[in-house]
């Protein structure tokens, strides 16, 4: 009792949505735009620094957070990809950060493309104006409706057709499935990364054991974890990620 009472005090808003049980869909993402609002960030960086305050000191955000960030950032910088999917867009953080960083990966904003896919309606329309206010729109452009949709009608009106990141932050127990949509569809290029997060907390086991499998290792996939701290926090979780790298038949 003694150490959870120093956690709650340490992190408030996580311990909150802890012993409520309520992480989202409860007002905070409204809060979060007024907050955004308030402060007038001047960039990108700005932008993600004020909702990661707002998760520290107003109220808990399932966003990916700042250790991560750095994690998913480097990987960008590294692989340099120019169109990007990610299902389960929430609030825009993550695509923020993912167009932030391949525009200084590319050293500009040309051919840059990022597809944020988002259930929820009202999520999606607060993603556009955060969006918007990094000087991102032009980059982001959020997808209402179920991933497996909305993947289909992006491949059939070609508006993907060459991904060279796939981000999965949606559902958990719907990784494997929408990865499989995904790479049905054939828009997933000879090298492209595909990244899932919370693998550990609250956990894709299915998933993992699926893309570690000697059947993706015989498509020419990689797989291994990347540990990352959930935020406000420091609970331990992990990204998968994961690199089409080519088949044996095509390394003979």
């Amino acid at each position: 009792m003694e150490e959870d009472a120093e956690f709650v005090k340490k992190w408030p808003t996580l311990g909150k949505a802890m012993e409520s049980g309520v992480e989202s869909h409860d007002g905070r993402e409204a809060q979060l735009l007024a907050y955004i609002l308030s402060h007038n960030p001047a960039n990108p960086m700005d932008v993600l620094s004020t909702i990661d305050e707002f998760s520290l000191r107003e109220d808990f955000l399932i966003s990916v957070g700042p250790n991560k960030a750095d994690i998913l950032r480097d990987l960008i910088m590294r692989e340099q990809p120019k169109m990007l999917v990610e299902l389960g867009g929430y609030l825009g953080y993550s695509a923020v950060l993912f167009a932030d960083a391949m525009v200084k990966a590319h050293g500009g904003d040309a051919a840059l493309k990022i597809y944020s896919l988002e259930l929820d309606p009202t999520f999606a329309a607060i993603a556009r104006q955060i969006a918007q206010i990094a000087g991102l729109d032009h980059i982001i452009e959020v997808v209402e409706g179920t991933a497996a949709s909305s993947i289909a009608n992006l491949v059939k009106e070609k508006k993907i057709t060459n991904v060279d990141f796939l981000f999965l932050d949606h559902a958990e127990d719907l990784y494997e499935q929408d990865f499989k949509v995904v790479e049905a569809s054939g828009v997933l290029k000879r090298g492209a990364v595909v990244v899932a997060d919370n693998v550990v907390r609250p956990g894709a086991p299915e998933y993992r054991e699926f893309i570690r499998g000697d059947v993706k290792k015989e498509q020419g996939w990689e797989s291994w974890g990347v540990k990352g701290l959930i935020w406000p926090g420091d609970f331990e979780d992990e990204l998968e990620v994961s690199k089409l790298v080519g088949s044996e038949s095509d390394k003979q």
